[in-house]
């Protein structure tokens, strides 16, 4: 009898055993996760639930769970506002077109894309692998949703504060956006004008990646010739990537010479 007694005792010793192995192991992630997202942000959250809603693509499909949708539709309004004060006071004597041109460079995908896998939101981020094998936009609807999520925790002076010290701060190189603006079209027609040669912007197609964005694929004609294809998530934003790599082979002098020679054979309509 004493021997079915030991043989209980020690089986319900082992389960035992194996709970507190495992709900140790279960806090030990979780406090991980949170010191983690407090050194991302840079002050530690009071409502930690937030973030991790933040974090959540809508791959992970989990009743329970609310997904990143509503947090990314808050955070993007909230972007907008905060980046307007930010520029608005940095550039005092500038206009308003040179300010809208600017907060556009800042908020564009691309540029969220980029800050959000520097600052290591796509370590951080609970989602299916599939979902940005072939969208990088996930990570940038990740950093409006997580600046939703500072809004409603800690208001929006906090997430001023965190889009100023710590984005702009180490994360954005406002002097090359500001440079950035030299506009890649504008340049590319300015030496158009300059050799006698037509420049022709045309968008090829259109199509919608996983996440339902937009996607335009442009191309730049010169004298009629496609010399340079770009991609963007706006009109316009292709056709300043398509006028960068045309300036960019513009310095090949054979294709110079090419396209010189398309002019002479009468594409030229001052000829």
């Amino acid at each position: 009898m004493s021997s079915v007694f030991l043989y209980l005792f020690l089986f319900f010793q082992n389960i035992f055993s194996r709970l507190r192995t495992f709900f140790s192991s279960e806090k030990g992630t979780q406090d991980r996760a949170n010191a983690a997202i407090a050194e991302l942000l840079g002050y530690a959250p009071v409502c930690m639930e937030y973030y991790f809603q933040a974090l959540r693509h809508k791959s992970v499909k989990d009743r329970k769970k609310e997904n990143n949708e509503r947090l990314e539709y808050l955070g993007d309004a909230i972007l907008e506002a905060v980046v307007s004060d930010i520029i608005y006071r940095m550039f005092p004597d500038k206009g308003e077109g040179f300010l809208t041109a600017l907060r556009a460079k800042v908020v564009q995908r691309e540029t969220l894309n980029r800050v959000a896998v520097d600052m290591g939101i796509d370590q951080l981020m609970e989602l299916h692998a599939l979902s940005y094998n072939h969208n990088m936009n996930v990570f940038g609807n990740a950093f409006e949703a997580l600046l939703g999520a500072i809004y409603l925790d800690k208001g929006y002076e906090q997430a001023l504060c965190f889009m100023k010290e710590v984005v702009f701060a180490k994360y954005l190189d406002i002097d090359s956006l500001v440079i950035m603006e030299q506009n890649f079209k504008s340049k590319l027609l300015e030496w158009g004008q300059r050799h006698r040669v037509i420049v022709d912007f045309e968008t090829i197609y259109q199509e919608r990646d996983d996440e339902n964005n937009m996607i335009f694929h442009s191309s730049v004609l010169l004298n009629g010739m496609v010399v340079a294809k770009g991609v963007g998530y706006s009109k316009k934003s292709s056709h300043q990537e398509a006028a960068r790599i045309a300036l960019s082979r513009l310095n090949d002098k054979n294709l110079r010479s090419k396209v010189t020679r398309l002019k002479h054979s009468g594409n030229d309509p001052d000829c």
